[in-house]
């Protein structure tokens, strides 16, 4: 076996290992959670509000490194802080299993924005895959209310939101680019 075949090969066994306690998640225990959720991101994960995040279909490593981002104080939101105190692992795994179920919502957004964001979207699709549905810790960005996308598109610009990749990528966006991208993403 040559040295790619083994990397490819011990990456696939790693990625089994990371992403098993959201296999071994129990949905049913996550979907009477969720309750909980269900004020702001709406019932199943589809939230009507363009202030919350939709999280029906949403990739579940990113909920759960959402979650204890919020639990430890790494990403900060006194509402979310809040509900993710009393949450424990599997807590968050259950209500990751239970929300990555969920048929995909569709925000929508401006039919003209979205042409525009579309010729944009190339930059975002590596990491948050094909046609934006998301990529393990990356996070599904179709069907996503585009305010909130917009918000956090600004959020990584100024700062108050850290991930260095996003914060460099967001810093080259205009806000009509975040804007158009926003549109387009939630029109999926």
């Amino acid at each position: 076996m040559n040295t790619l075949q083994k990397s490819m090969s011990a990456l696939l066994i790693a990625g089994c290992f990371l992403t098993l306690p959201v296999w071994a998640a129990d949905k049913a225990a996550g979907e009477q959670k969720a309750a909980m959720c269900a004020g702001c991101h709406g019932a199943g994960g589809k939230s009507a509000n363009a202030q919350f995040p939709n999280l029906a279909a949403q990739q579940p490593a990113y909920i759960v490194n959402q979650l204890k981002a919020f639990k430890s104080g790494s990403r900060t939101s006194s509402m979310m802080a809040g509900m993710a105190a009393s949450l424990s692992d599997d807590d968050m795994a259950n209500l990751a299993a239970y929300f990555a179920d969920q048929p995909a919502a569709k925000a929508g957004g401006d039919a003209a924005l979205a042409k525009v964001g579309k010729d944009k979207a190339a930059m975002c699709l590596g990491c948050h895959g094909e046609a934006g549905a998301g990529n393990g810790q990356f996070p599904r960005l179709a069907g996503q209310q585009p305010d909130y996308l917009v918000k956090q598109l600004t959020n990584f610009k100024d700062g108050s939101r850290k991930a260095s990749h996003m914060q460099a990528i967001a810093a080259t966006l205009s806000e009509d680019d975040m804007k158009a991208l926003a549109a387009y993403f939630g029109s999926l």
